[in-house]
C-alpha cells in the first residue's frame, strides 16, 4: 500500500512564501500522476496542481504563477504571493485510472 506523508504547512503572512513536500516511493512517479488538492473550510476540494508521469504539469487558474509543483525523490508545492484565500488544508493525491490514494493534509493558514 502506497503513503504519502505530507510536511510544510503552517502560519504565513500575505505575500509570503511556503514548500509543500509530499514523501512518497518514488518508483511510482513512473506511474502515477501525483497531485496538489486543498480543501477550505465549508468548500469543496478542488485541485491545485498536477504532475503527470511524462513531467507535464498542470495548475488552477487561481494559482498560475504563483505555485509550481515540481518531483524529485519528494513532490513539492512551491508556493509564493500567498494570499488569505490560499489558505485551506493541502492534500497529496497519487492518481491512475484504477487507484486514488490522498495523504493526510497539511494546514496552510495566510493571516496577517
Amino acid at each position: 500500500q502506497v503513503q504519502l506523508v505530507e510536511s510544510g504547512g503552517g502560519l504565513v503572512q500575505p505575500g509570503g512564501s511556503l514548500r509543500l513536500s509530499c514523501a512518497a516511493p518514488r518508483s511510482i512517479f513512473r506511474i502515477y500522476t501525483m497531485n496538489w488538492y486543498r480543501q477550505a473550510p465549508g468548500k469543496q476540494r478542488e485541485l491545485v496542481a498536477g504532475i503527470s508521469s511524462d513531467g507535464s504539469t498542470n495548475y488552477a487558474d487561481s494559482v498560475k504563477g504563483r505555485f509550481t509543483i515540481s518531483r524529485t525523490n519528494t513532490v513539492y508545492l512551491q508556493m509564493n504571493s500567498l494570499k488569505p484565500e490560499d489558505t485551506a488544508v493541502y492534500y497529496c493525491n497519487a492518481w491512475t485510472n484504477s487507484h486514488n490514494i490522498w495523504g493526510q493534509g497539511t494546514q496552510v493558514t495566510v493571516s496577517s
